[in-house]
């Protein structure tokens, strides 16, 4: 195992030789351990209880699949698409997820502990009830018009994403690092944003949810007399 730190998160990630695993032409319905899998499809398959543990998949399209409970432990993800897929009751550790695709990815029940998206699409993707048990970190990323709803973030890092339009409910990020991240639009509770870390240049977006969450009305300023 390797590791990456991000801000102040350290991520234990896989540190897989190519060498060492076993060549896989396609991904099975059954458990799939140590392998190396390359351009392989299963898009729109049903899966329950899938293990997939030590794997490097590359450039495979996982697209619209249905894959409920089991686990994904230890693999690095690279340039897959994953979009439409349906994600419930995974745990997600120790993986990174690296130049992919999760356009409109629904994300159940999911745990993640010790994982790393980067360079990852996730607009208009859906996370319901999900929550870090460890380190996750999301770097370079492009979150725009995702729903996240009832999820437990706390101390994630968000660094230098897009979060425009996204919106979250219900969902806790105190103490998460969203620097670098843009903000525009992004919707969330203030109250469950307490300790967040943020640059001066992303306060006048704070500032604007807070005027959202308050209902303050901003008038123009007087300039001397009284406004009648």
């Amino acid at each position: 195992m390797r590791t990456t730190t991000v801000g102040d998160v350290t991520i234990l990630l896989p540190d897989l030789d190519p060498e060492d695993l076993d060549q896989v032409s396609d991904l099975p319905d059954d458990d799939l351990h140590d392998g190396l899998v390359q351009d392989a499809s299963c898009r729109g398959r049903q899966i329950a209880d899938w293990s997939i543990r030590g794997c490097r998949i590359t450039g495979a399209d996982l697209g619209e699949i249905a894959w409920e409970g089991g686990a994904l432990y230890g693999c690095e993800i690279v340039q897959t698409d994953l979009s439409g897929a349906a994600l419930t009751g995974v745990s997600i550790e120790r993986c990174s997820v690296t130049g992919s695709r999760l356009t409109g990815t629904r994300l159940i029940d999911v745990r993640l502990k010790d994982v790393l998206f980067d360079n990852c699409r996730f607009d208009y993707a859906t996370l319901n009830r999900v929550s870090a048990a460890g380190s996750v970190a999301f770097i370079d990323c492009t979150l725009v018009h995702g729903t996240w709803s009832s999820c437990r973030l706390s101390g994630v890092v968000l660094r230098s994403c897009d979060l425009s339009d996204l919106e979250l409910d219900s969902c806790r990020l105190d103490g998460a690092d969203l620097r670098g991240s843009r903000l525009h639009a992004f919707a969330a509770s203030l109250d469950n944003l307490q300790g967040v870390a943020l640059t001066e240049e992303q306060l006048p977006e704070l500032t604007r949810m807070a005027i959202d969450a308050l209902s303050i009305d901003v008038r123009a300023n007087v300039a001397r007399g009284y406004d009648r």
